[in-house]
């Protein structure tokens, strides 16, 4: 078997997984912090105020980074919820499930920081764009999976029902991204392109960079922490989980 295939079916291994997890989750979260600290010293105080916009785009480099993370953390979780209902795989059910939470954190902060960018700019802190309605649609999907999850007493039904909804709610992820394109829109287009030039100065892109980094390995550090917790209590009938408890006991 290929060595890549062989460590993530090991990984899939209750025990192995935790193992991982209880190993990585700090050194993962640990390194997030001096990374969007860095990223929020450079963004208040090291890089110039925007030629039109003065001081009130700083929040964008919250906001923007927050925006990504949203749409990210969905696709992982209606990656694991795809695995799951397929191959009916518990470790990504609870995956999935762990996703939406933190997924749900990150959307809800696009929206609050991009209502207080709105304001000033746009003279209103909502209005019903094509990018806010799709986003704040996102934040309902999020919800959803979490409330969904919650209602149903049987653990596997209620991760199952979850994460068919997770599925439908991929819909909504190319709607975000492209909305800007498709219609007429206040919010800005993309300044930021992996292939081609961008339109944001040279010098405001590495504290973007440096926030954006320090917010992946924040999610990946709690989404170990979160799956960690939650396949102990899926799996605390077996022996493995009392030789961990056995000890402290």
């Amino acid at each position: 078997m290929n060595p890549v295939l062989l460590w993530f079916h090991r990984l899939g291994s209750p025990p192995q997984f935790h193992r991982f997890a209880r190993r990585w989750a700090p050194w993962l979260l640990g390194a997030s912090l001096p990374l969007m600290a860095i990223g929020l010293y450079q963004a208040l105080w090291v890089v110039p105020p925007d030629y039109q916009q003065g001081d009130s785009y700083r929040i964008l480099f919250v906001h923007v980074p927050a925006a990504w993370m949203s749409l990210f953390i969905y696709a992982v979780m209606a990656v694991n919820a795809f695995v799951a209902l397929v191959w009916r795989i518990k470790l990504s059910e609870l995956l999935a499930m762990a996703c939406a939470p933190i997924g749900a954190g990150f959307t809800a902060l696009c929206l609050a920081t991009g209502s207080l960018w709105g304001k000033p700019m746009w003279g209103t802190w909502w209005t019903w764009d094509a990018r806010l309605t799709s986003e704040l649609v996102l934040l309902f999907m999020y919800l959803g999976v979490i409330g969904l999850h919650a209602a149903i007493e049987d653990r596997r039904a209620a991760a199952r029902a979850a994460c068919f909804l997770a599925l439908i709610g991929v819909v909504n992820l190319p709607i975000v991204h492209f909305s800007v394109d498709w219609w007429n829109t206040l919010h800005q287009g993309s300044t930021i392109r992996l292939f081609g030039a961008s339109t944001m100065d040279a010098s405001m892109l590495p504290p973007l960079i440096l926030m954006a980094l320090g917010t992946k390995l924040w999610f990946a550090g709690s989404l170990l922490r979160r799956t960690r917790v939650a396949l102990l209590e899926a799996e605390a009938g077996k022996d493995w989980v009392r030789k961990l408890v056995e000890p402290r006991q």
